[in-house]
C-alpha cells in the first residue's frame, strides 16, 4: 500500500467553507485501491505553510504527497503542471490570516524557477472523468499560497533527495460559497463529487509510478 499525505486549508482568502480542508478531512483514514490516506490541515499562514507539511512528512514517511486548495473560479478539479518560485498575493489583493501579503517575492531564495509536479498528471485526470468528475490540467497554479506550499514540498523533496513524489489539485468552490449574495453565478461542485474525483485521482497515482502516454484534450488551456 502506498503512504499518501493528503494535505488541505481551513478558512482563508475570502472562502467560507474551505473544499480542501472538507475533502481532507472526509478521506483522512482512508483505504483505497492501492494506497491509505493520512491528511493534514496547513495554516493559513505563508510563513507557516511549508514547514508543517515538512514536519507532517518526517512523522508520516509518505510515498506520495498530494496538496488541495480552492481555487474561485474554476469550474473543475485540476491537477497543476508546475510550482513557480514566485510568491506576489498582492495580484489578488488577498492576504494570509496574520495580514502578510508578499509582493513578487521567492518562495525559497536562491532555489530553481521552477519544479514540475512528479504525480501522474494524465492518468490522475483520465481516472477523474472515468469517475464522472469534471477534471482536466492546468498549467498554472497562480502565484498564492497554493503555489507557494506546492513550491515548498517540490523544493524540499529535491534538496533532500526523497523518494516521494509530490503534486497539486486545486478544487472548484463549495456550492455553499456560490450561494452567497456576493458570489452569485460562480461555479461550484458538492464536496461528495470532489471527494469522489480526490478518491479516483488518489487511486491513479498509487497506481502509476509514472504517467500514462495518452493525449488529454481539455479546455482550461491554463
Amino acid at each position: 500500500m502506498k503512504k499518501v499525505l493528503l494535505t488541505g486549508f481551513g478558512d482563508w482568502a475570502g472562502s467560507c467553507a474551505n473544499p480542501a480542508g472538507e475533502v481532507a478531512k472526509a478521506l483522512d483514514g482512508a483505504k483505497l485501491n492501492g494506497a491509505i490516506v493520512t491528511s493534514v490541515i496547513a495554516p493559513s499562514i505563508f510563513k507557516e505553510m511549508i514547514p508543517c507539511v515538512v514536519r507532517a512528512m518526517d512523522e508520516h514517511q509518505p510515498d506520495i504527497v498530494l496538496s488541495m486548495g480552492e481555487y474561485n473560479g474554476r469550474t473543475m478539479i485540476t491537477v497543476e503542471r508546475i510550482a513557480q518560485n514566485i510568491i506576489d498575493a498582492t495580484r489578488y489583493n488577498m492576504s494570509d490570516d496574520v495580514g502578510d501579503m508578499p509582493q513578487d517575492a521567492p518562495v525559497v531564495p536562491g532555489a530553481p524557477y521552477a519544479y514540475p509536479a512528479t504525480v501522474p498528471l494524465r492518468a490522475m485526470v483520465r481516472a477523474m472523468r472515468d469517475a464522472g468528475v469534471p477534471a482536466d490540467i492546468s498549467d498554472t497554479a497562480a502565484t498564492f499560497g497554493c503555489n507557494l506550499l506546492m513550491f515548498g514540498v517540490l523544493h524540499h523533496i529535491s534538496v533532500n533527495d526523497l523518494p516521494v513524489r509530490a503534486g497539486w489539485v486545486h478544487l472548484p468552490s463549495l456550492p455553499e460559497t456560490a450561494a452567497l449574495d456576493k458570489n452569485v453565478g460562480l461555479p461550484s461542485m458538492a464536496l461528495e463529487t470532489q471527494v469522489a474525483g480526490l478518491k479516483a485521482a488518489i487511486e491513479a497515482c498509487a497506481a502509476h509510478e509514472t504517467d500514462i502516454d495518452a493525449p488529454i484534450s481539455g479546455r482550461l488551456q491554463i
